[in-house]
């Protein structure tokens, strides 16, 4: 489905890894290079940056503090927006140049015709519920979580080498597998609950896959990569 802008509309979840800025490489200047080639290609991209190891350095030391839960949101929110602003100059014109913080203001920049890309919005919503909803509100073709591993697995892969990466999960199943999961300020994995009830309510089209161009690149154009989420 294409939009008025006669563009193919997709979000993209950006793992938070790629904004570490201790990173050695140019993760973020190649993909941001990738991005700007796929507005050529018809795509109309919804880039959501997570907040990283710099959102989770923060909530660490904030809850130290005495800060609360709805508190640290906000510290995770804002730092979010900040790794989100630092793709616009690289996007240029291709994107929107404003940083959207709310489902409205997103909605007007996504009529441009443009690239848009946004961090967290609400205090109690991942990163990954926020793209959920975005998908949702825009009817997105596609919803692509680009996360730092390479897709949905039995058991944490870190912890048992021989866990099974899914190819497809049914999302009653996904559901079951979240539920043990924490779900405190900066703890948000693959996925959570609410971008889960998102999903699943408005039957969106999601796959989920480790954060690189090539692996991104055939998510655009439906080959298979990563893990699907079945919604019946």
């Amino acid at each position: 489905m294409k939009n008025k802008n006669n563009k193919t509309v997709i979000v993209i979840k950006i793992s938070g890894s790629i904004f570490n800025l201790t990173n050695k490489g140019n993760e973020l200047d190649e993909l941001c290079e990738f991005f700007v080639e796929q507005a050529k290609e018809g795509f109309q991209l919804i880039l959501v940056a997570g907040g990283g190891i710099t959102a989770k350095q923060y909530i660490k030391q904030a809850r130290k503090l005495g800060a609360n839960e709805a508190f640290l949101d906000e510290v995770g929110i804002e730092v979010s927006r900040l790794n989100a602003k630092m793709m616009l100059p690289k996007l240029g014109e291709v994107a929107y140049q404003n940083i959207p913080t709310d489902l409205d203001e997103i909605v007007e920049a996504v009529s441009t015709g443009l690239h848009v890309v946004t961090g967290g919005l609400h205090p109690g919503h991942s990163t990954n519920a926020v793209a959920a909803l975005i998908s949702e509100r825009i009817q997105a073709r596609l919803f692509i979580n680009a996360t730092d591993v390479e897709g949905i697995y039995s058991e944490d892969p870190e912890k048992n080498k021989k866990a099974e990466l899914f190819k497809r999960i049914n999302i009653e199943k996904l559901f079951r597998i979240i539920m043990s999961q924490e779900m405190d300020a900066g703890t948000y994995n693959l996925m959570d609950l609410t971008a889960l009830k998102i999903i699943k309510r408005s039957k969106i089209p999601t796959i989920v896959i480790k954060c690189s161009e090539d692996r991104i690149e055939k998510a655009l154009n439906d080959k298979e990569i990563g893990t699907k989420i079945e919604v019946i």
